[in-house]
Order: structure tokens, then C-alpha cells, then sequence
């Protein structure tokens, strides 16, 4: 090989541009590649964003070469573990240009191939070197040799002098010969009687030449011929210094390709397990949800009752404190039912403007008065922060779960950073959050930290580190749930044995941000005069209840199990006020009953019991949000919030 065509190889494997890479997804028969590949191809590159026919693959090799190209995909897709094959393409101007491809197959559990993927390297300069040095050691640059056994020296020629930096000799000492080998290797010619015969003539040694002290390999070929006790070999040499370089960085090339397909198996691998992980989790969080709304009404049904039962029960204090123990209990339920829906992200958020710096300054004696006197909290917030749009309790709360959960995993005592700082994120950067301005809060301890398996599940709602009876499981999930409703991100950090960071990244908010006013009941609100009132939840018990708060306010209560029904007893009954409907109801939801009672009687007051955080989309302006369980003191604010809407 030429220097120039050393220089020419090892810039193709310094630069990336010399590989392009290709995905072919055999179920849907099509071909993604680069632009690299698309060059080397000469195919269009606005034709290959979409994706091209497979067959695209093999169209562009060369005739002589596309058999056994497609002889060896069809055994890659058939088991075999690599696919890497030398082959021409139609290269640039129309001319042929050598290729290497190297990928591999991937299998599905029932082992049927889903997807080709590789790398495809420009070997063209190479191809040809070697071809240039072929054809250089047939035109000359062999030298000649013969020795005879117990001689100390052999006859050789002038080439053979030449290219191991001798003068030039038709005879040379056997010892001077071998002299020019570097340390360490077997001679290049055996030396006289009781030497070592060699048992191949077909061997490279490597020589420091004696003219220029240049190290070299030299190829040795030839024959050992037996002669009665003795024997003589006759043989040639030639210089594969080139061929040698060119094999190392051969070999370089295959350890980068190699390298580069298993980055690529690798990053694949990994995007499919975050794919994987994020269904999981929105699985649990659709579950979660399920069962937190189904939960709060149970609560309903039961703190609806406690609450009539309490009205009607003799003066009796022992009655009195059983029934305000399990309506403290039902308070309790609500509190755990709303860090499920926290976590599945339908918790009811109030938006305002939260300035961090504020917020946990105002809140530091609140942490440090809970945590205790080990576990000293220290602020740090570097440069200016933006404000960010959110529930301001909410993140209190969350921020004082971060807090003690560094306290817990600090046994012994430790210091506790809670520190914030203005980011910018890029695309793939942090975990399920867009590209944009946020605001980073980190809560930072030097404690346990966490291994591997534990770091991934911490956030799965019920799952604690904590023994029995010290930790519910929710808590982190409660503020994933948070951070996403926001539009934001949690994520962990965390070695075992050296500590944790808990980060929440909240957007942040737009200099013209305009809130819309919150409804939000008042205690204490003058009453309305009796009404009729349409109530209509499909679970009877709820019905029942909520028909019972009513009645005992001194309304008058039509009750429906159903939209349809509901529709009925609306079109029969003329005197109806207002109506109270749940939302997530079979056949007809709130939010279409609402739409249909519209068209019978426009702005009818309404209110909407849910224990769900957000309005349904489309659900009429004006309409009152009752978030379930609720009271009956909830219940009179609502209505007279109903009744005062314009």
C-alpha cells in the first residue's frame, strides 16, 4: 500500500462521514437509511425520508456480486449471527466503488426476524491499493534464496540484499543474515548443522534494516527439500510492511464497526426498555386512577352518611366521638385517594404564579422545625429564577416529601441542599420532558442512595424501602404525578452509598401569563331558597347520599340513575332549578348530559360532581366543579356558587 493510501484509510476510519448506517424493518418491508448511505448509493436524499422498498438494498450491486450478497441476507435473516461481505455499488459519475457491510438480525420472542440493521463503509481506496500492491510484487520486489544444510552461509540474490539492507552479495553469512531480525523471532534462515529445522518455509518475520535502521516485515515462501541426512531450502522473500499496516487497520476498521453496531444494538436495546418502562407506567397510572375514583365513592357514600348520622344521633359524646373518628378516617381515605390521583395525573390543580425562591423560603422553618435539629436544610439558588405556573400547597407539599425522604435515608444525621436554577433543555435530553425553559428544583442528600433496580421502581406507586407502617409508597409517585400534570419532569439520581438528587422540573411561565379566575367554594356563603334539584349518578349509593345532603338542606330532590333517565324526569318536571350529575357515567357522560339539557333549557345552572382534577374537554363555561368526596357544608357552597353564576 502507497503512504498516500495509508493516509487515505485512516481518515475513513477517523471520520464518521465515511459509514453510512441502514434499518430494515422486515415486517413492513421497508428501508430506512441515512445520508451517507443514500451518497454511496447515489440514490436521492429527499427520496429516502420516508423510508424505500427493501429491494432498493440489492438493486445498486454490481451483477457479478448481488448472488452471494443475496445468498448471505437471506442467511443473516435465517439465524446466521453477522453479516459482513465485501460488494460493489453504482457509485458516483456511474462508476463501481467497493463497499463493506456489516449488521446483524434481530429476532422476536418467536425468533422470526423483525428488524436488519448495519453499517456500510466506502473501501474503494483500499481495494484498490491492494490491487496495486499485487500487481507490484508480481512486476518484482521478490528476492531469491538457497541455503544447504551445514553451511554457514547461503546463496542469495541482489533483490534479496536489497530489501533487507545489505550490499549487495551472490553469497552472505547465515549469521549476518539473520542478524537484521528483530529480537525475539525464530532466524530468518536456519543456521549450519544442528539448527533448528524449520518445519514451513511460509512465515513473516519482522527486520531492522541495516542500511536505514527502518523496522519492515518481510514474507518468506518456499520449499524444504530432504537430501539423505541433511537438507536444502530454496525459497523467496518480499516486502509486506504495506500488507502488514493494512491488516491493522483492517482489523481497526472491523473493531470500529463492530463497535459502532453494537452502540447502535445497545441504544435500541435501551430505547426499548424506557419504551417498555413509560407503558408500564402509564398503565399503573391508568389503574390507579381507576380505583382512586372508584375509592372516593366509597368515601362518599360513607362520609355522606356520617355526616346525616351525625344530625340525628341523641347528644351522646361516646356516639359523637365514634362517628367523628371514622369521619376523620374518611378524610384520611380522601387525602391517599388524592396522591393516587396525583400520581395518575387527575389530581385538582389550583394554576397560579409561584415564585420558588419565595415559596420554599417562606416554608424553610416549616422543614426544618419537621426534619430536626440532625438534618440542617441549606438553600443555595445561584442566579436570577423565572417563575413558574403552578399549585403552590401542591409544591409545598411535594418539596417537604423530598425533604424528609433525604432525612430518612440519613439515619445517622446529614446535611440536606434544597438548591434551583434556570435551564435550558434540549430534544432527548431529560426524561419525557419537551424542549424548552424550565425551572430545575433539586433536593440534595448525602445518604444511602439507591442501587440500580431500586432507582428504577422508586417511583411505581406502593413501593417503599421503608419497614411497615412508615411510608404509604406514594409519595414519589405522587410528585412524578404532579411534575407531569404541570407539564414538567421528576427524575433521580442516585449511587448506592453516595447520596441522592431528586429533581422537579417545572416549565417556566410566559411573561404574559393570564390566569383564569379559580372558582372556588367559600364556607360561610349565604344560603339559597329551596330549590328543585335534578340529581343523577349512576352508583345508587351515591345517589342516595347525595339526594340525602339535599333534602336535609331543604330542596327539593329528583333523582335518575342515568343521563337518559335524567333527560325524562328534566323534560316532565318544569319547576327544576338545577341539576347535579357525575361525570364518568355509562351510556351518557356528564358532560353530554349537559350538552343535551343546554339545548332544552340554555344556562341551566349545573354542577358537576367528580373526584377527577380536570374539567372534561368541552364541558360547559360556568359550570361548578364539586370535587368528590365532598361535605354537605361543600355541597350548600356549590349551590349557592351555581345558583350566582350570570
Amino acid at each position: 500500500m502507497t503512504p498516500a493510501g495509508t493516509d487515505q484509510l485512516r481518515s475513513e476510519l477517523a471520520a464518521a462521514g465515511a459509514s453510512g448506517t441502514w434499518h430494515w424493518d422486515i415486517p413492513g418491508d421497508v428501508l430506512h437509511v441515512d445520508a451517507k448511505f443514500a451518497e454511496l448509493y447515489s440514490l436521492d436524499p429527499t427520496a429516502v425520508a420516508s423510508g424505500l422498498p427493501t429491494k432498493t438494498f440489492f438493486q445498486a450491486i454490481h451483477p457479478d456480486d448481488k448472488a452471494r450478497i443475496r445468498i448471505a441476507v437471506a442467511g443473516i435473516l435465517a439465524g446466521a449471527e453477522t453479516f459482513s461481505k465485501e460488494f460493489r455499488v453504482v457509485g458516483r459519475d456511474g462508476l463501481w466503488q467497493w463497499v463493506h457491510g456489516r449488521g446483524q438480525c434481530h429476532f422476536d420472542a418467536k425468533d422470526q426476524p423483525i428488524r436488519f440493521t448495519g453499517l456500510l463503509v466506502d473501501v474503494t481506496e483500499r481495494k484498490r491499493t491492494e490491487e496495486r500492491l499485487r500487481i507490484a510484487q508480481t512486476a518484482g520486489g521478490v528476492g531469491t534464496f538457497e541455503y544447504i544444510d551445514g553451511f554457514a552461509t547461503a546463496s542469495v540474490s541482489e533483490e534479496f540484499c536489497r530489501l533487507l539492507g545489505l550490499h549487495p552479495a551472490s553469497v552472505l553469512p547465515v549469521q549476518t543474515i539473520n542478524g537484521v531480525l528483530s529480537p525475539g523471532q525464530p532466524p530468518l534462515i536456519p543456521g549450519p548443522r544442528g539448527g533448528e529445522v524449520p518445519t514451513t518455509l511460509d512465515s513473516s518475520f519482522e527486520i531492522v534494516r541495516n542500511d536505514d535502521g527502518e523496522h519492515r516485515w518481510i514474507a518468506r515462501r518456499g520449499e524444504i527439500l530432504r537430501e539423505g541426512s541433511g537438507y536444502r531450502l530454496v525459497g523467496v522473500i518480499y516486502d509486506v510492511t504495506s500488507s502488514k499496516a493494512h491488516e491493522a487497520e483492517l482489523r481497526d476498521l472491523n473493531e470500529t464497526l463492530e463497535s459502532r453496531v453494537e452502540l447502535e444494538i445497545a441504544s435500541r436495546r435501551n430505547a426499548e426498555n424506557a419504551l417498555r418502562q413509560a407503558q408500564k407506567m402509564e398503565a399503573v397510572g391508568q389503574l390507579t386512577g381507576g380505583i382512586a375514583h372508584d375509592f372516593n365513592n366509597l368515601l362518599m357514600a360513607i362520609s355522606s352518611s356520617l355526616d346525616l348520622l351525625r344530625k340525628r344521633i341523641p347528644d351522646d359524646p361516646q356516639l359523637i366521638r365514634l362517628i367523628d373518628n371514622a369521619l376523620q378516617g374518611s378524610k384520611r381515605g380522601a387525602a391517599l385517594t388524592q396522591r393516587m390521583l396525583a400520581f395518575a395525573r387527575r389530581q385538582d390543580l389550583t394554576s397560579e404564579l409561584v415564585d420558588m425562591r419565595s415559596l420554599i423560603s417562606g416554608m424553610l422553618d416549616l422543614m426544618r422545625r419537621t426534619l430536626g435539629p440532625a438534618w440542617p436544610v441549606t438553600c443555595d439558588f445561584p442566579g436570577p429564577l423565572p417563575t413558574v405556573l403552578a399549585d403552590a400547597n401542591q409544591l409545598e407539599m411535594a418539596i417537604l416529601n423530598l425533604a424528609v425522604n433525604a432525612r430518612d435515608a440519613m439515619p445517622d444525621g446529614g446535611d440536606i441542599l434544597v438548591t434551583a436554577e434556570d435551564c435550558e433543555v434540549a430534544a432527548a435530553t431529560v426524561s419525557d420532558l419537551e424542549p424548552g425553559h424550565y425551572l430545575r428544583l433539586k433536593v440534595i442528600d448525602t445518604g444511602t442512595g439507591m442501587d440500580d433496580d431500586t432507582l428504577t421502581r422508586a417511583i411505581e406507586p406502593f413501593f417503599t424501602t421503608k419497614g411497615v407502617g412508615k411510608g404509604t409508597g406514594l409519595g414519589l409517585s405522587m410528585i412524578h404525578g404532579l411534575a407531569r400534570q404541570l407539564g414538567g419532569s421528576f427524575t433521580l439520581e442516585s449511587r448506592l452509598g453516595e447520596g441522592t438528587t431528586a429533581s422537579l422540573w417545572l416549565p417556566a411561565a410566559a411573561g404574559d401569563v393570564a390566569l383564569d379566575p379559580v372558582i372556588a367554594p367559600e364556607s360561610g356563603k349565604r344560603p339559597v331558597e329551596q330549590l328543585s334539584i335534578l340529581a343523577v349518578d349512576d352508583d345508587p349509593l351515591i345517589l342516595m347520599n347525595t339526594a340525602a345532603l339535599l333534602e336535609d338542606l331543604g330542596h327539593k330532590v329528583y333523582e335518575a340513575s342515568s343521563g337518559e333517565e335524567a333527560l325524562g324526569l328534566f323534560k316532565a318536571h318544569g319547576d327544576i332549578d338545577l341539576v347535579v350529575t357525575d361525570h364518568a357515567m355509562p351510556g351518557m357522560t356528564g358532560t353530554q348530559l349537559a350538552e343535551r339539557l343546554e339545548i332544552l333549557r340554555p344556562n341551566i345552572p349545573l354542577i358537576l360532581a367528580t373526584g377527577y382534577g380536570e374539567l372534561p374537554v368541552g364541558f360547559r363555561k360556568g359550570a361548578v366543579k364539586l370535587g368528590k368526596p365532598f361535605s354537605q357544608a361543600g355541597l350548600a357552597d356549590a349551590l349557592v356558587e351555581a345558583m350566582s353564576q350570570p
